[in-house]
């Protein structure tokens, strides 16, 4: 009997966990919805963008499916281990294996497809550059998003300063975005954004993800850890229902 309950306490905290993760995801969504605009305006810019990037700007979507998605599974749990309802057990124990089943062949896939997957962005990279360079300092909306990117990422253009070189707001000015120059550097020329060196997004980000790519595998394995946990635990008390 105590071993049960010990049982129904932990699966109360899995799916706590799981129905927090959700409400997060769903905050997250809610907010990338509502404000599209600023977040990924630059997308509406990209001409013959493929069908894959097209799809980014319904993401908020996706969140929020996600969110109440997994907001409903956790609450599934719960309700499950607190009235023993085999029905609501049996239940999450699919969802949550059906859920893991694709995380392992979305791995998969991502691994065996490398190089795929490098093609088409090497490809997005060339129409991003060529966005930056039709619309950059022609459009507020556009040119705001990416000065918020390049200041957060401290990065410059998506491949670098040479993105902006027949841009609108260069040919205007004659500079280059402050991001693009260190801040001695004083005004923003080509010659001072060439001695700058600074990388262009696509790298920072790809730097940004190497640096904590062990934080990330760490919560991936997590992840991973808990949805085996959940399963077991709900499996047990499944078959100890009743007894």
């Amino acid at each position: 009997m105590c071993c049960k309950g010990f049982l129904k306490v932990m699966m109360f905290v899995f799916n706590g966990v799981i129905f927090l993760a959700g409400a997060a995801i769903l905050a997250v969504g809610i907010w990338v919805t509502v404000d599209r605009v600023s977040l990924l305006g630059f997308l509406d810019h990209i001409e013959d963008a493929p069908p894959e990037l097209a799809q980014l700007a319904n993401i908020g979507y996706l969140l929020i499916g996600v969110g109440a998605f997994l907001t409903l599974m956790g609450f599934l749990g719960c309700c499950g281990a607190v009235k023993e309802s085999k029905c609501m057990l049996l239940s999450f124990f699919v969802i949550v294996l059906i859920i893991f089943l694709i995380e392992v062949a979305a791995a998969v896939v991502l691994i065996v497809f490398e190089p795929l997957v490098q093609k088409f962005l090497d490809d997005i990279g060339q129409k991003v550059a060529k966005s930056i360079e039709d619309n950059y300092g022609d459009g507020d909306s556009f040119t705001s998003v990416w000065n918020t990117t390049m200041k957060e990422l401290k990065c410059c253009g998506y491949n670098n300063y040479t993105d902006f070189t027949d841009s609108r707001f260069v040919n205007t000015t004659s500079l280059y975005p402050d991001t693009c120059c260190n801040s001695s550097s004083g005004r923003c020329s080509e010659t001072a954004a060439l001695q700058a060196g600074i990388k262009g997004c696509f790298q920072a980000l790809l730097k940004l993800i190497e640096d904590n790519a062990v934080l990330l595998a760490g919560v991936a394995l997590g992840i991973a850890a808990l949805e085996i946990a959940a399963m077991v635990v709900s499996m047990i008390l499944y078959k100890n229902v009743g007894k």
